[in-house]
């Protein structure tokens, strides 16, 4: 594994890139450290070129201001390793927040897209009118406005079928801890108001694959997933276990990325020198 710092428009990025083979870019939500990643990463890393970053103004990296962030900063953020990393193109894999970042990206830069996973995009614009699931982001910003960032968090945190019964990595939690008042008062409006651009992606000259965990049916953070996947006419598929399944479990949830990822990959009659054997 290599690691550094890359420079984008007013940050420094820090990245980690594991293995050979077709590039794989995973973005992170909440928190966004790369950390998320590492177990997955490892084990993709026999068959794709992993990229994992701390996305910008977030743990390592650098980039923190003080107005809030565009979803289209983030996007390019992610263009701009794609670039610089794999060669201009990749394979997209976003959880949560990332998938809003990755179904933003897909629609503003699809020459950069060779396929796209979203994992559970907390898309809640989608939802019905009415639904009290679209009160979700309102109400954590009510939360972090009363009690800062630690308020927000517990509020956030009981809302995540499976968070409490698996222990995070101690250097991960340390560095999450120290991104509330970024997540929660310079990234939270974005994700916010997310609503994806359903013509370019409906137009979209790749895969698109929507998914969502087996144990978090019927979520406020799993059912945008069905709902985009209908509305820009794309496959939906159900993921192993909760929202961020990838910590406690990464063997079997990496084995449903690589799955998906081979294929998209495939599709087009290219297969990477790695699988030749």
């Amino acid at each position: 594994m290599r690691r550094g710092m890359f420079e984008v428009d007013g940050a420094e990025l820090y990245y980690e890139v594991r293995g050979e083979g077709p590039a794989l870019l995973l973005i992170s939500g909440a928190g966004g450290d790369a950390g998320y990643f590492t177990g997955i990463a490892d084990e993709l890393a026999d068959a794709f070129t992993v990229i994992t970053y701390d996305r910008r103004g977030n743990s390592r990296s650098t980039g923190r201001g003080d107005a809030p962030m565009d979803l289209s900063e983030q996007a390019a953020d992610a263009r701009a390793l794609i670039d610089g990393l794999a060669g201009g193109r990749a394979l997209v894999f976003g959880n949560s927040g990332g998938a809003i970042i990755g179904l933003t990206l897909a629609a503003r830069h699809p020459e950069s897209v060779a396929g796209l996973i979203a994992h559970e995009p907390p898309a809640v614009n989608v939802l019905p009118d009415g639904d009290p699931a679209r009160d979700f982001f309102a109400e954590v910003a009510e939360a972090y406005a009363r009690g800062g960032a630690p308020a927000a968090g517990r509020l956030f945190a009981q809302t995540v079928r499976g968070e409490g019964t698996y222990l995070w990595p101690e250097d991960l939690w340390k560095r999450f801890l120290g991104n509330g008042d970024h997540l929660f008062g310079r990234e939270w409006p974005g994700f916010a108001a997310f609503l994806p651009d359903e013509a370019a992606l409906s137009g979209a000259p790749f895969p698109i694959v929507l998914g969502a965990g087996s144990a978090d049916r019927g979520t406020y953070y799993a059912r945008p997933s069905i709902e985009i996947a209908r509305r820009i006419g794309v496959s939906w598929v159900e993921f192993p276990g909760i929202h961020m399944e990838f910590l406690p479990r990464p063997a079997g949830f990496a084995a449903a990325v690589r799955v998906l990822a081979t294929q998209m990959w495939t599709r087009g009659g290219e297969v990477s020198q790695g699988w030749l054997g």
